[in-house]
Order: C-alpha cells, then sequence, then structure tokens
C-alpha cells in the first residue's frame, strides 16, 4: 500500500526508528523497576495505574517531543486529545500493568504513529523477552526483525484462541459465555493478562485468533497494524474493519476470521456497545 513519506525526525531518523529506540529505553526502564512498584492506584475496578506507568510515559513523551516537536501525543496516562486529527503518536507505556504489579513478567510498551486515524506505524516492545514486533504500512510486519505471518490455520477446531478480560464486567462476561458456548469446538484458549500482546502473537502466529470486548487506541494501534502487515484480517465485532475507535476487535487470518464469526452469530458479546461512534 501505497502512502505519503513520514517526515524525518529531528535527527533524520525515520518514525520506526524513533518508535523502536523509545520503546527500548522505555523497556529497559520497566525491567529495572520491575519488583520495585512504589506507587500503586486504580482508575477503576482491577484497572491499576503505577508510578512507574507515569514514568514510562514520560520518558516516551520526551523523546518523541525532541524528535517530532510538531507531533500530538496521545498517552494512556495523560488522556488529552482524539487519536484521528492530523499525526498523532498513541502510546501505551505498560501494557498489562496488572501483570507488572503482580511480578509476572508478560507486559509490553506500545508506541504506534497514526494520521488521522490510519496506523503507520506500531511497535509493541516485551522487554522481559527482548521481543520487539513492529511494523509500518506496506511494509510487513517483523519480530526482531524477522518477518511474521499470521496462523495458516484453516478451521476453529485446530485454533488457540487467545482473549482478555475487559474491565467493563459485562463485556467480561460475554468474552467468557464465547469461550464456553464454542467449546469444545477449538484446542485450547489463552487469557494472558496484556492485550496488546495477545494481538502481537496473533500476528505472528502464537495465537490464531484473538478477540476482545473494547480496547482503547494505545491498546490496539500496534496490533492493527501489525496484524494486516502480517497478512491478517483486524475487524470488530461485526466484520467491519478495524480502527483506533473500533467497537470490539477480532483478529486472524481470513478463514479462521469467517468461522468465528459464524459461531459466534446471536451471542451477547456480538452486540454494538455504542462505543466509538
Amino acid at each position: 500500500m501505497v502512502h505519503d513519506p513520514i517526515p524525518k525526525s529531528a535527527s533524520g531518523r525515520s518514525a520506526l526508528q524513533v518508535a523502536r529506540r523509545a520503546a527500548r529505553e522505555t523497556g529497559a526502564l520497566l525491567l529495572r523497576r520491575f519488583g520495585d512498584v512504589r506507587d500503586v492506584r486504580f482508575k477503576g475496578p482491577s484497572n491499576p495505574v503505577t508510578d512507574v506507568d507515569l514514568a514510562a510515559e514520560r520518558l516516551i513523551e520526551e523523546h518523541l517531543s525532541s524528535e517530532y516537536p510538531g507531533m500530538a501525543i496521545l498517552g494512556e496516562e495523560s488522556l488529552s486529545l482524539p487519536p484521528d486529527d492530523g499525526y498523532v503518536w498513541i502510546v501505551d507505556p505498560l501494557d498489562g500493568t496488572r501483570n507488572y504489579v503482580s511480578g509476572v513478567p508478560h507486559f509490553s510498551v506500545v508506541i504506534g504513529l497514526a494520521l488521522n486515524g490510519r496506523e503507520l506505524v506500531g511497535v509493541n516492545y516485551d522487554p522481559a523477552r527482548g521481543e520487539m514486533f513492529e511494523a509500518e504500512l506496506g511494509g510487513g510486519a517483523f519480530l526482531n526483525g524477522r518477518p511474521i505471518s499470521v496462523s495458516p490455520k484453516s478451521s476453529m477446531a485446530e485454533a488457540i484462541v487467545g482473549t482478555d478480560l475487559s474491565y467493563d464486567g459485562g463485556g467480561a462476561a460475554n468474552g467468557l459465555d464465547v469461550i464456553r458456548s464454542t467449546w469444545p469446538g477449538f484446542q485450547t484458549a489463552r487469557v494472558m493478562g496484556s492485550a496488546a500482546l495477545g494481538i502481537a502473537y496473533t500476528a505472528a502466529g502464537r495465537h490464531d485468533l484473538y478477540f476482545h470486548h473494547r480496547l482503547e487506541p494505545w491498546d490496539q494501534v500496534a496490533g492493527i497494524l501489525l496484524v494486516r502487515e502480517a497478512g491478517g484480517v483486524v475487524t470488530d465485532r461485526n466484520g467491519k474493519p478495524a480502527g483506533l475507535r473500533s467497537d470490539g476487535l477480532i483478529a486472524s487470518n481470513a478463514a479462521l476470521h469467517e468461522e468465528f464469526l459464524k459461531l459466534t452469530c446471536g451471542m451477547a458479546w456480538r452486540e454494538p456497545t455504542g462505543y466509538g461512534s
């Protein structure tokens, strides 16, 4: 897919290089502080934010602002502007905060760049494993520099299904009902506590399909691009192409995506929530 070149940064780097560098340095901060969280607050039930989240977001913002002073930044911990107005960096400094607080080494740093709501660049860095998932529009998807692709499986009976529990209690219950109602029509399910990594794992073929009740722009900005550039399909809960404000998310290859839509037809999880409208 052809698109206008993204401007170079102040230091002459590409946007992908800037995002990659910021993610690595932020990941190093997360590892240094892993097991040393001093302040935990809750934005909502089961939705913690820590002093590390805030420090990590400041570090990312410093990097991005110095390299691209004219571009806006939308961060999970500094909600300030819409994600679809010109160039906007979209940042989740610590996806999987609950895991991080609990000492579970499954979390990541998400940095994406969008233009008028269209995902152009996305990186998702897992510092505990040293894994950098990255994609640029039209350039393919990569894990530590090697090309990745979605699962080749053609039947849900062969599939590993990933999901995570929404902060919306009803949405989480409906997601679990999808698992209950379709079991044993797939191999197994994974609920691992980082939606961003769950989507990235689908891009890399580790999950065959991933679905979620509702995600925010910073949760999915990199994942949407990763899955598409890895040859997959990523839509909202009713099969419309996913965007930063989609109502739900389904990511897989074309065959499994189609079968999942048929299997879940009529379920409560498929009912629109009005989010993003």
